[in-house]
């Protein structure tokens, strides 16, 4: 399984995302690059160019048309995938944390952060109503009084977001009407980033606290735990089999006290039916940031701290593999 590396980015990854067909692959890091990349030979499609501090997070809508980012410069920009071509341009108060679609992408959410005084809200502008952009006015804001929002997603059908805390809390927020649908607190910690399942009736989260739990989408019911030694950054679901990745690391600050022998930054997989370990897979120099499963499951990328994506073609025996209980 030799990986495929892509060197794209200055400063350590932040987030990657597959599109829904999975033919290109979106990196954005601490610099202000955001890069779009093949995902089937690891060339460089093009850039998206504009921002002008850290990219937090990427998404792209159902059938590829738009490209969404957010930024540390305090905005939120909307790019046509094809081009390029910076679309729209929402200013916000404090850094953007988390963008997406929802599954029609008529309606974009994001959540900024609190700081310098500002307080962390989600937005939610309606792409059909061009008048909400230009004049920076939301046909909805949620306020998050008590913990800021450290990651989000939209549920089944755009009903809801389900949104991750720094506190460990997991909440459901209505989009039409914005009220709190649910509220449940699984985790200790922080929690660094949220995946749905293909079918988007479950989803993963990764925390702070060294483990990675699975939900129900609509009840928040907890189902299962990946439990780790190091803070968990990301984790993905495999959209073929019952098997989930996970990648972390120590905290960044950390890391020079450890030598690079010692492997603690490798993805590890994990079987979901039984919360068991069976294979990690070695790469990075530093902590992983963010994995994604491709669409098709034949194969998974990463991107880590240390500036690099690495995009892994499963071998046959993964395939093949069983898992004995």
């Amino acid at each position: 399984m030799k990986p495929i590396l892509l060197q794209g980015h200055e400063r350590s990854i932040t987030q990657i995302k597959y599109n829904r067909e999975g033919d290109l692959l979106f990196t954005v890091a601490k610099d202000p690059i955001v890069n779009v990349w093949y995902s089937i030979n690891g060339e460089r499609l093009g850039t998206y160019n504009g921002h002008t501090g850290a990219v937090w997070c990427v998404d792209a809508d159902w059938d590829t048309r738009h490209v969404l980012t957010g930024s540390a410069d305090n905005s939120c920009r909307l790019w046509d995938c094809e081009t390029g071509k910076q679309l729209a341009l929402v200013k916000t108060n404090s850094a953007v944390r988390t963008c997406g679609f929802d599954f029609g992408g008529n309606i974009i959410m994001f959540s900024t952060d609190k700081q310098m005084g500002y307080q962390c809200f989600v937005s939610f502008f309606d792409l059909r109503d061009p008048s909400q952009i230009e004049s920076d006015e939301p046909y909805m804001k949620i306020p998050c009084n008590e913990s800021k929002i450290t990651s989000a997603v939209w549920g089944p059908l755009g009903e809801f977001i389900i949104a991750g805390h720094e506190n460990g809390e997991l909440n459901q927020f209505s989009a039409k009407s914005g009220e709190l649908l649910m509220n449940v607190k699984e985790h200790t910690k922080q929690i660094n980033d949220i995946q749905t399942s293909r079918d988007m009736t479950m989803f993963i989260t990764a925390s702070k606290d060294n483990s990675a739990k699975l939900f129900d989408s609509t009840t928040l019911e907890h189902q299962k735990s990946f439990r780790t030694e190091r803070p968990v950054n990301s984790a993905a679901l495999s959209p073929i089999f019952d098997h989930v990745v996970l990648g972390g690391g120590q905290e960044a600050m950390d890391v020079t006290t450890t030598s690079t022998r010692i492997g603690k930054f490798e993805a590890r997989f994990f079987h979901l039916g039984v919360e068991e370990e069976f294979g990690r897979i070695k790469g990075h120099f530093g902590p992983i940031n963010s994995v994604a499963f491709h669409p098709d499951g034949k194969s998974y990328s990463s991107g880590g701290e240390d500036g690099y994506v690495r995009i892994h073609y499963f071998d046959p025996q993964y395939f093949e593999f069983e898992f004995e209980a």
